[in-house]
């Protein structure tokens, strides 16, 4: 599974992705990989939204995750 960071998440992780590798790593859901994120980077809990689309399509908490999806992580979006 491959999961890509964009804009504010991209640098509260450092890195614009990272990948589970293994079967055992990989969350059972999306909210299983914002419990995740939280868990690894204290600095997700401060964002007030965050989509996250699994396969190019939205997705909510309770969408099932394989481990040949691609996750990416979307923080809100400011601008004039």
């Amino acid at each position: 599974m491959e999961v890509l960071f964009f804009g504010i998440a991209k640098d509260i992780v450092g890195s614009s992705q990272i990948a589970f590798s293994t079967s055992s790593e990989v969350p059972s859901s999306v909210a299983e990989l914002k419990t995740h994120l939280v868990n690894s980077y204290p600095e997700f809990s401060k964002l007030t939204s965050l989509a996250v689309a699994v396969n190019s399509e939205y997705a909510t908490d309770d969408v099932p995750l394989d481990r040949n999806d691609e996750i990416a992580i979307i923080p809100p979006v400011s601008g004039g």
